[in-house]
């Protein structure tokens, strides 16, 4: 097990410093390019913040620890986070660790502030405790739903991995598309082949294949399959969870990653703030910044008007939930209590489903907003 990894800012002012503990997934099996966007966009926030001033005169702290998408490294970091004194908890990108951290925090009374996770089911219980910036599963991959309904597409096949994740997307696309007349069939990669795949898609006459499963793999061996079938020529590749987002999938498929829709959590177009991080993002990565870079910053955004306005208090930031109102990166953050999600909830951030254009593929298209 790679060593868990601390980063401690340096303190430009006086006085001791306030320190916000971050989950985030830096080393395999955890999907490491979303953990570098994430912590890119917390770094630069925490710096941000340091160079206005602080809070209250007190430098902001980043304590980092690997997850690894390993639920049970993250509740372990969240009591020893707990026990080094942090104010707050921000981070997770992978839904079932995110879940545990969640879990933990509440039982500990640890407000935590997940950027980029988006089960809906982040807890098992309403909790004042934990606050999420991304849009729950249900919504996004209802609008996705609403996509493939638009183009035609009624005949779903996803191919997918035994998750709690994989499965709740399955079920929520299912039952959304059932009263249009919509059908979604499930082929198991766990026991399939993707060589197999045009049989059992040619077989079904589905006209859409969805990636529910791992990047690069079996991610990227599908996506060639699926492209040097002749009589696949006709169906859409998708992938809801977002993968094509990152310069990764690119580069890993070239031509063949491109024309698969996606989705992710920006608007049409950034305004003052979002572009000046933008920018100041792309310079840190050296590479476009994706909306999990945006989601780490924002997080640190919220956390530092609430922790200006009530201090280092756990309980008064738990409680301060329904209060915030933070201009962020890509719009008004507001929490509120949504039915059915235990979790105080952004309501909403902007939606996208987004592809790589298949003429430059290094450029985005937007589909589909909500």
């Amino acid at each position: 097990m790679a060593a868990m990894i601390t980063e401690m800012r340096t303190p430009r002012r006086g006085g001791t410093n306030i320190r916000i503990g971050a989950l985030v997934p830096l080393t395999p099996p955890g999907w490491t390019e979303a953990g570098r966007h994430l912590l890119a966009g917390l770094e630069l926030a925490v710096r941000d913040v340091n160079d206005a001033g602080g809070i209250l005169g007190r430098p902001l702290e980043l304590v980092v620890r690997d997850t690894a998408a390993d639920p049970d490294r993250a509740t372990a970091a969240v009591e020893e986070l707990a026990g080094l004194g942090v104010a707050a908890l921000a981070g997770e990108y992978h839904s079932i660790v995110a879940r545990a951290a969640a879990t933990r925090a509440d039982a500990l009374g640890l407000p935590f502030l997940c950027s980029s996770a988006v089960l809906d089911a982040l807890t098992d219980r309403p909790t004042d405790w934990v606050a999420r910036l991304p849009p729950a599963q249900s919504r996004g991959w209802r609008l996705y739903g609403d996509f493939l309904l638009t183009e035609g597409h009624r005949r779903i096949a996803v191919a997918t991995q035994p998750s709690v994740y994989w499965a709740s997307g399955t079920r929520i696309l299912r039952d959304h598309l059932a009263p249009h007349g919509g059908t979604v069939v499930e082929l198991n990669m766990s026991t399939l082949d993707p060589a197999a795949l045009g049989d059992e898609l040619v077989a079904h006459r589905a006209t859409a294949l969805l990636l529910l499963v791992g990047h690069p793999e079996p991610a990227v061996p599908i996506v060639r399959a699926v492209r040097r079938d002749e009589r696949l020529a006709h169906v859409l590749i998708g992938a809801p969870a977002g993968q094509p987002e990152f310069a990764g999938w690119a580069a890993a498929l070239g031509d063949d990653g491109a024309g698969i829709p996606f989705l992710r959590y920006l608007p049409e177009h950034l305004g003052p703030l979002g572009t000046r991080v933008g920018t100041a993002l792309r310079e840190r990565l050296a590479e476009a910044p994706s909306f999990v870079a945006f989601e780490g910053y924002d997080a640190v955004l919220v956390l530092t008007e609430v922790l200006r306005a009530h201090g280092a208090d756990r309980a008064r930031t738990a409680a301060s939930w329904p209060h915030v109102a933070v201009e962020g990166t890509r719009g008004r953050i507001r929490f509120s209590r949504v039915p059915g999600i235990g979790v105080r909830q952004w309501t909403w951030p902007p939606v996208q489903v987004a592809d790589r254009d298949p003429a430059e593929p290094g450029r985005f298209r937007i589909l589909h907003t909500g």
